[in-house]
């Protein structure tokens, strides 16, 4: 960490440039003596990835950015948000602690919070911010969140983790054996510390296998922003034996959007040929795989086994988009093109032979406009497209 970038003409430098090409910033040098314009670079690109993700970051003066890696691995702040609302009592330690955004979401419900980041100056930097953000109640450890739990003779009432899914060639991993820190490997030692305990995980694990790979999951939360999954939360209690819930949750503009399950409960769905409205879950949804619980809590009908659209008559509030069918027809050109008020439409393909691109390479149907045309196979296996307009 160098300290003069948090220089007022520093930092009023990097605010004025936080819309400048880069490479043009790059070539033309630092005007400053005691920082390089690479740090200059660093400041500017992982603040303006702030802007959004992080916006008390981004609003609040003389804050310290790491490299953007550090930016793109954090959580977001509704994401951060999210996880301090399943966290009760006074104490949680963060093994993993990163840039330090879950931290400071717990400490506005936890008394006291540990932080522990085995990059020693991302722990500096994380420290400086802090301090410009008024925190009081985090105390941070720079060192592996493993060996301080090893060593210290506290108990808390979560412990949250958030590994790291690279190995130590940077590449990418899918099971939890390979991330860093090795939860399976070590959860006898978490348990002595903690009876709670958070994971986070990529949207991309396998729900099954996490299982697993783990003991006494309770919870798993499928947290989507914006209809994109952002993250997978494993709440783990001790000795706890009992049917796990699944959770879900996507944020809107508009809305949120909840849905939760008992896992593996032995369920099936009924099925229709499409009625007037049509149903798409969210992503949260899909990821979790409630397909037959979205039918029976819900008493919508599916189109097919594998198709995951849901129908009825009767217009209902459902976690996803709805749809008014305004017609139906084969697979094919001439047929679909008589029912576009224009040749332009968007395009969903659902348990469908084809993808969008070459259905819209073969139709010649561009993107936009008002209609949504559904390609998907019904109960029947017969293929059909549906041609519709946006409820909701």
């Amino acid at each position: 960490m160098n300290p003069t970038i948090l220089h007022s003409s520093v930092q009023q430098y990097i605010t004025e440039h936080l819309h400048t090409d880069v490479p043009k910033l790059l070539f033309k040098g630092s005007p400053f003596d005691d920082v390089s314009v690479q740090e200059l670079a660093t400041q500017i690109v992982s603040k303006k990835k702030c802007e959004k993700k992080l916006p008390t970051w981004f609003h609040t003066e003389n804050i310290y950015y790491p490299a953007k890696v550090h930016i793109e691995q954090t959580s977001s702040e509704i994401t951060a948000s999210y996880k301090s609302s399943l966290i009760t009592g006074d104490s949680v330690i963060d093994i993993t602690g990163g840039f330090g955004v879950d931290a400071l979401f717990f400490s506005k419900k936890a008394t006291k919070v540990t932080h522990c980041e085995v990059n020693p100056n991302l722990s500096t930097i994380v420290k400086n911010n802090y301090q410009q953000l008024k925190i009081d109640n985090i105390h941070l450890i720079s060192g592996d969140g493993i060996e301080f739990l090893k060593t210290t003779s506290e108990k808390y009432d979560w412990i949250y983790i958030d590994p790291s899914r690279r190995d130590n060639s940077n590449n990418k991993v899918f099971l939890l054996k390979d991330c860093t820190p090795n939860i399976p490997e070590n959860l006898e030692l978490l348990f002595t510390k903690s009876k709670k305990i958070l994971i986070k995980n990529s949207p991309i694990l396998d729900l099954s296998k996490t299982i697993e790979e783990l003991n006494f999951v309770k919870e798993i939360h499928v947290v989507a922003v914006a209809n994109e999954v952002k993250e997978l939360l494993f709440v783990l209690e001790e000795n706890f034996k009992e049917s796990i819930q699944i959770k879900t949750i996507n944020y809107t503009k508009k809305n949120t959007q909840l849905f939760d399950f008992q896992y593996n409960k032995i369920n099936s769905s009924n099925y229709s040929e499409p009625k007037k409205y049509i149903y798409e879950p969210n992503s949260a949804i899909l990821k979790s795989g409630g397909f037959h619980e979205i039918s029976n809590q819900l008493n919508v009908e599916k189109l097919h086994p594998h198709s995951h659209l849901y129908t009825s008559n009767t217009l209902i509030e459902f976690p996803g988009r709805t749809f008014l069918i305004e017609n139906s027809c084969h697979y094919n050109k001439k047929e679909i093109k008589k029912y576009l008020k224009e040749n332009k439409a968007n395009i969903t393909t659902r348990n469908f032979p084809e993808t969008v691109s070459q259905i819209r390479k073969k139709t010649k149907i561009k993107d936009g406009g008002s209609q949504y045309l559904f390609f998907t196979t019904l109960k029947n296996e017969n293929l059909k497209v549906l041609i519709c307009s946006q409820v909701f």
